[in-house]
């Protein structure tokens, strides 16, 4: 089969590597399609490597086709599925724990399901499982207009809490209105601080850190959860520690990747039972900037490297 290996000089290139061979409990998929993720531009710099087991090459979701199946799996030849990865997505084929693969959405593409499995699992896993999200509470969601913006702003809305988030132009801004967002943030333009004010936040997911971290988390409601997920702004904020305690805020790190497959089966279990259903019946509904074939792949980069997205990045593979 191919794989897009990176070179040296950070290079991609479509490879012949090995076959995966699945190993007990595995399911081997054919890839139709697989979506872009900025995980994905750490590894290719090489400050991002997979989890033990898992191919060198980049990949965090995929959607395809089933191949085979463990004896008494629920899944079998042929079926359309997506799945959740720890890497290996940008190529033909994939060994994946069965727990980690998901049934398409009735109605969706195989680029719409494969824009789902990591941005949704790292929602979920947040606002339920780290922020215990209720509704009537109010979520701060950083990068609105990314994948995962989009994702957490749809899922925080549709189990009724309110929604603030950021972006980064009017343009956006716009994007993230139409899918629910109450209160919008242009970053170049409006104070954080004051809509902290204005607008109490009981939960922030935050890819961002740096100076927003610093100037806001004093601002959160009592008892209200700042969830940290990727320091793109900057790995250093001062905090103000006295309203941390008097407010009983707690700051949380999080990253999905580094999940054992025990705790990510949990979480694609109920995105299946709670969330799934909801694109079926269009509530939720994914959010595709662009489909290129695997070959542009370096094309596909550049679109987040400059943050030009609005929504995923997917790549179709023959």
């Amino acid at each position: 089969m191919y794989a897009m290996k990176v070179d040296d000089a950070q290079a991609m290139h479509w490879t012949e590597v090995p076959d995966p061979v699945p190993k007990a409990g595995e399911v081997l998929l054919k890839i139709r399609a697989a979506a872009l993720n900025r995980a994905d531009l750490l590894q290719r710099a090489g400050k991002y490597p997979p989890p033990p087991g898992w191919p060198e090459w980049m990949g965090l979701e995929v959607a395809g086709t089933v191949l085979a199946a463990p004896a008494g799996s629920r899944w079998k030849a042929g079926d359309e599925v997506c799945a959740l990865l720890g890497g290996g997505g940008y190529a033909e084929k994939i060994a994946v724990p069965e727990g980690m693969v998901l049934p398409v959405p009735a109605g969706l593409s195989m680029a719409e399901a494969a824009s789902l499995p990591e941005v949704f699992a790292t929602a979920y896993l947040n606002l339920f499982f780290e922020a215990n999200m209720r509704a009537g509470e109010t979520v701060f969601v950083q990068a609105g207009a990314s994948g995962l913006g989009l994702a957490a702003i749809q899922l925080a809305k549709s189990f009724g809490a309110k929604v603030m988030t950021s972006v980064g132009s009017p343009e956006k801004a716009e994007a993230v209105r139409r899918i629910g967002a109450d209160w919008v943030l242009e970053r170049h333009r409006d104070d954080p601080v004051a809509a902290f004010e204005a607008h109490p936040v009981d939960i922030a997911l935050d890819c961002v850190g740096g100076e927003v971290l610093g100037n806001c988390i004093e601002k959160l409601a009592p008892g209200g959860r700042w969830i940290l997920i990727s320091t793109l702004g900057g790995e250093f904020a001062r905090i103000s520690l006295r309203p941390i305690l008097k407010r009983g805020i707690r700051l949380i790190g999080s990253t999905l990747r580094s999940r054992p497959t025990e705790m990510k089966a949990r979480i694609l279990h109920g995105l299946e039972e709670k969330v799934w259903p909801k694109f079926a019946s269009k509530e939720i509904r994914p959010v595709i900037h662009a489909v290129l074939p695997v070959a542009r792949a370096e094309e596909a980069h550049a679109i987040l490297q400059r943050n030009g997205n609005i929504g995923k990045v997917v790549l179709e593979i023959d």
